[in-house]
């Protein structure tokens, strides 16, 4: 009733554990870090914003390993989301936990960079940074709440990763696929009844 797809859940535990601790690591130790080393704002915000940005690309590509994950085991376990009772809905819950995740990932990237402009001391940036004006202090209170979101977000993945491995158990696939054919057995003999082949 089970099947083995090591390399899939690979790609998707991995990638989750990347994108997971890398954004609570930035949230609590690299700024932190910044808050306590640097000497005013723009020293602050040039610290985290040069440390987020070296993690940008590891984590675009753990984002990136496990939605190729994420799509490869949905699309193994498509029967048991049909036919297994609780797989469609923890799957619906994961999906949008997903793209809010995606959502606020991006939103924290598009503030931090904008801080990173603003606080720069390249004159080409300061040059941008006036054609995209920006409330500092509102954008650096939106980019505090979003990097908190992710690791929350990723984190209600985990619990979400662990409620599907249950799910896969042996008796509890045979148990869920025996709740769904009682759900669905009334709608198939009224149709059988009404079929006027029959």
């Amino acid at each position: 009733m089970s099947e083995r797809n090591t390399v899939l859940r690979s790609l998707h535990d991995v990638g989750l554990a990347a994108w997971f601790g890398g954004s609570l690591m930035g949230a609590v130790g690299l700024n932190g870090a910044a808050k306590a080393q640097g000497d005013s704002w723009e020293d602050s915000a040039r610290i985290a914003s040069t440390g987020w940005a070296m993690w940008a690309p590891v984590g675009a590509a753990a984002i990136g390993v496990h939605l190729i994950g994420s799509t490869g085991l949905l699309a193994v376990n498509a029967t048991r989301v049909v036919t297994q009772q609780g797989v469609a809905a923890s799957t619906l819950a994961k999906t949008v936990l997903t793209g809010a995740a995606l959502a606020a990932t991006a939103y924290t990237r598009v503030l931090g960079k904008r801080i990173e402009l603003a606080s720069s001391g390249n004159p080409q940036d300061a040059e941008k940074a006036e054609h995209i004006p920006v409330d500092t202090g509102q954008a650096e209170r939106h980019l505090s709440y979003a990097q908190w979101a992710v690791p929350a977000l990723t984190c209600g993945l985990i619990v979400l990763n662990t409620v599907h491995s249950e799910q896969q158990r042996p008796t509890q696939q045979l148990y869920g696929m025996l709740r769904r054919a009682r759900t669905l057995a009334p709608y198939v003999v009224r149709t059988h009844h009404w079929n006027p082949l029959h």
